[in-house]
């Protein structure tokens, strides 16, 4: 039987996952902004871990503490994606990915060139995206501190929690 601080543990992290989606997905629908290739590889840890915090509600404690650790990993490479982004906004390094890399289109018929454009509109890496107007915080840059204190969140809980009785 898991304790209830640990599935607590595990629900919280599972509704902070979520609702990092849930901001994402709303400020595409009703805010119309448009994520670029770098915003949706953000998205990927926190499915993960929203899964695995669902599914380690489930399961014995011993693994439920193991996907509790898991999960303060996938908060940490959040962070680490959105730290990347922001550096690619900041114009600190370019883009990891070919996606955000504009397509070298010299030397092509119009026919070519037609041929080879996005079937819908990108955004560029390196245009930062701002949620709030008169906040000068990037929403890669909302990102990276909201996985810091997911993961620091968790992380002290499972450090504070660790020898508690089964």
């Amino acid at each position: 039987m898991m304790i209830p601080r640990l599935r607590f543990a595990l629900f919280i992290c599972a509704l902070a996952a979520t609702s990092a989606l849930g901001v994402a997905l709303a400020s595409e629908r009703y805010g119309g902004l448009v994520p670029c290739a770098l915003c949706l590889v953000e998205r990927w840890p926190y499915r993960i871990a929203a899964i695995l915090a669902l599914v380690g509600l489930v399961l014995p404690r011993f693994w439920g503490w193991v996907a509790l650790w898991l999960c303060i990993a996938l908060a940490l490479g959040a962070a680490a994606a959105g730290l990347v982004h922001v550096g690619v906004e900041q114009g600190w390094w370019p883009s990891p990915l070919p996606e955000c890399m504009a397509p070298n289109l010299s030397g092509l018929s119009i026919s070519e060139r037609l041929a080879r454009m996005p079937a819908l509109p990108s955004k560029p890496c390196d245009e930062p995206t701002y949620l709030i107007a008169s906040l000068p915080v990037s929403m890669a840059a909302m990102n990276v501190i909201f996985a810091l204190a997911l993961a620091s969140g968790l992380a002290i809980f499972a450090l504070r929690n660790r020898r508690s009785p089964p």
